[in-house]
């Protein structure tokens, strides 16, 4: 373990109802209270066929989380993308993409492996051929230790709003 003390545990998302408002708060501590849509995308998530979680906690404390779930051939995942891709990127099929939807780690406890190990435990072991994550292109530290951890950009996305925030797409091989 990276830091002393820190446990880590996983839940599916039954399990992970409970301690919901608290992960919620610290993801507004981490990314600012400027996201109202955050708990019903967690909610939702969190109800989705495959979803896992993985917490750091020291003494009880939460001090970081991961979760993701595997993608559907449905999914709006590839919708917003900025420039035309080829369908053998975006074509999903049970079992192809398991996409990394948060991985934060408190303030006062970064740079401490924390990350690192939240994101082996959850990718370690998984069926999916590829893992995807969505970074702000701003997010210099994530975007460069997620590049550092193997990932590579392959899209950028915006929503359908001019307003809406643009995401990087990055990748990587299971």
């Amino acid at each position: 373990m990276a830091a002393p003390g820190v446990m880590l545990e996983m839940a599916d998302g039954r399990e992970a109802a409970a301690g919901e408002a608290e992960r919620i708060a610290l993801h507004d501590e981490v990314f600012g209270t400027d996201d109202p849509g955050f708990p019903r995308r967690l909610g939702v998530w969190r109800r989705q066929p495959g979803f896992v979680l993985a917490e750091a906690r020291h003494g009880g404390y939460l001090v970081g989380y991961a979760c993701g779930l595997p993608l559907r051939p449905s999914t709006d995942w590839w919708r917003d993308v900025t420039a035309p891709l080829p369908a053998a990127l975006t074509d999903e099929h049970p079992g192809r993409t398991f996409a990394l939807t948060q991985l934060l780690v408190r303030g006062s406890w970064r740079r401490q492996g924390i990350a690192t190990e939240l994101l082996d435990l959850i990718l370690n072991g998984r069926a999916e051929e590829r893992a995807t994550v969505k970074l702000p292109p701003a997010a210099a530290a994530a975007q460069s230790a997620f590049r550092n951890w193997g990932w590579a950009k392959v899209a950028r996305t915006r929503g359908p709003s001019p307003s809406a925030p643009v995401s990087d797409v990055l990748t990587r091989p299971l």
